[in-house]
């Protein structure tokens, strides 16, 4: 009803006009917002992310094979133990989390004392709403569970459960096993099959 009492005495082709041009408007300022916006790599040191060019240029077509070896073997060990502990989590019928709520998860039980939201989005470096949103996740899976600091009403402090602790407990197995698993992958050379 409204729709006819703007466009009410109005020609046809007057209506087309109004709404095309209000489209290109649109359509302009989220260009201009768009513009103005920082792309992901702008935040990536320029010398790190010219490093990472030069080592993607130098890599050879690879079909199916891993990738050649940084020759750092305590930080490929390390990318081979996390690669091996996220295959585990993935194969186990249990919680899927994302690399932020798993980065929450693992603060909250592995750094000592009192957690907040606030505090958790300084030591992370991200915004209280990724907190919120990991913590809305970590909840529903009873890993995690909110309340309001009683001393600061303001302040929401984040507790352990006895789930986490079990998550804890599954996650700590899971590494131990891939880390002899790398070790003694490293100790022998051996091909990696990928089907």
């Amino acid at each position: 009803m409204a729709h006819k009492r703007i466009t009410e005495g109005v020609p046809r082709q007057g209506v087309r006009f109004a709404a095309r041009s209000s489209h290109a408007a649109l359509v302009a300022g989220f260009r201009t917002t768009l513009a103005g916006m920082k792309s992901p790599l702008e935040s990536i040191p320029a010398k790190q992310l010219e490093q990472a060019r030069r080592e993607f240029r130098e890599l050879p077509e690879l079909a199916g094979e891993p990738l050649p070896s940084t020759g750092h073997l305590g930080s490929d060990h390390l990318v081979e133990t996390l690669r091996d502990i996220i295959v585990a989590v993935v194969r186990k019928d249990g919680p899927d989390l994302s690399a932020r709520q798993l980065g929450v998860f693992l603060t909250c039980y592995l750094q000592e004392g009192a957690h907040t939201v606030h505090g958790l989005a300084a030591d992370l470096n991200v915004s209280r709403l990724a907190i919120t949103r990991a913590l809305d996740r970590l909840g529903e899976l009873d890993l995690a569970r909110r309340k309001v600091d009683p001393r600061d009403r303001r302040s929401v402090l984040v507790q352990r459960t006895l789930k986490g602790a079990a998550f804890l407990r599954d996650l700590r197995g899971m590494s131990k096993k891939a880390d002899r698993t790398t070790h003694a992958g490293a100790a022998k050379p051996t091909k990696r099959s990928h089907g």
